[in-house]
């Protein structure tokens, strides 16, 4: 039974990372070298938008490693994949200079409209891209960290841990919201120019961030595996199934949680980062608590605890949201919900899981 479960997940793999290489390959073909008028072109908006897919994917994988593996159900991941976008947004706006509205070469448009004065402490540094994409890890995974040290330590566990990572981002949100915060209130960070000196707005650049997605997907994929797979991994999923017990047999299953949890928020921050580039915008919105149930929503239709199926989890229901929601708006949350419960019915173990049924 383990040969075949090992058997699974290596044709799982190769299947996932040769669709990322045939990606890398193809979409630049089709986009940038085959004619507008040809059936085969892959247009510029459908490039930004599988790349949005794929940024939603990463932040999936991040949720099931985990979720999936470490049992721990996080209703606020969406904080941390928004921290690493407003890192990604903040080396944006330096990149502006003068070019802005206001054209003031330090500050951003938002603070020269609401009378700041001088650029705030924190923003010094995210003219540096080394520096910035710094930022996108080390911010998350310091959050991650610290709250993780201490709802770890006072042993808090299930839906108690669910509600508090809810309020976490929440929190956020409404930190996020005051203009007085420096990071652009209600509008967020937008109007973005270049990223190391490339125009945005070139199909060029569109499929470069593309490609950067993909490639940090396959990575984040590997990593996770490697996680997974390790006897570190072992031991994690020994504290999903039978937390007392691990705990019995020495293990100090709080430092195993605090790691895991640590390294999750940095794919989300990597994943945010990516994100931002490709939809021109991050604002307080990011936080939304809703944001961070449904994303739980694409993990458990995909298939938990399997790596692969969130990534397939997050890109069919995000495609089913831009379908639904150009025609029905409104219905969409109805779908959704929909969705969620016949997949909890009827495929216990996500859409993955119809790929193992029909292999018996």
């Amino acid at each position: 039974m383990l040969k075949l479960l090992r058997e699974g997940r290596t044709t799982a793999d190769t299947i996932v990372m040769g669709g990322i290489a045939m990606l890398v390959i193809a979409v630049p073909i089709l986009n940038l070298l085959v004619p507008e008028t040809s059936a085969l072109h892959v247009s510029t908006f459908s490039v930004t938008l599988l790349g949005k897919y794929l940024c939603y994917a990463m932040l999936a994988l991040a949720v099931d490693l985990i979720w999936g593996y470490c049992g721990i159900l996080t209703l606020g991941h969406g904080a941390f994949f928004a921290l690493g976008g407003y890192a990604m947004g903040m080396y944006l706006m330096r990149q502006i200079g003068d070019r802005g509205v206001y054209g003031n070469p330090l500050l951003p448009d938002f603070m020269v409209f609401l009378n700041w004065q001088e650029l705030p402490w924190y923003w010094f540094g995210f003219s540096s891209f080394p520096f910035a994409m710094l930022m996108v890890i080390a911010v998350p995974g310091f959050l991650a960290l610290v709250f993780g040290w201490f709802a770890f330590r006072s042993r808090v566990n299930g839906v108690y841990l669910s509600i508090i990572t809810q309020a976490l981002t929440y929190a956020l949100l409404l930190a996020f919201f005051r203009n007085e915060m420096g990071f652009g209130g209600n509008n967020g960070l937008t109007d973005f120019k270049e990223l190391l000196g490339f125009n945005l707005q070139t199909d060029g650049t569109r499929v470069a961030l593309l490609v950067a997605t993909l490639v940090f997907l396959g990575l984040a994929y590997s990593v996770c595996r490697l996680i997974t797979e390790s006897k570190f991994g072992r031991i994690v999923i020994s504290i999903r199934d039978a937390e007392d017990r691990a705990r019995f047999l020495g293990y100090q299953v709080e430092y195993y949680k605090l790691w895991i949890f640590v390294v999750s928020a940095m794919i989300a921050g990597i994943a945010g980062a990516l994100y931002v580039p490709q939809v021109g915008i991050i604002n307080p919105g990011e936080f939304a608590p809703l944001n961070s149930i449904e994303l739980v929503i694409w993990v458990a239709i995909g298939g938990r605890g399997t790596l692969y199926g969130p990534i397939a989890g997050a890109v069919l229901v995000n495609f089913a949201k831009t379908q639904f929601t150009g025609l029905l708006p409104e219905a969409w949350l109805f779908v959704l919900g929909g969705i969620f419960v016949l997949g909890t019915l009827f495929l216990p173990r996500g859409v993955v899981g119809l790929l193992g049924r029909s292999s018996k």
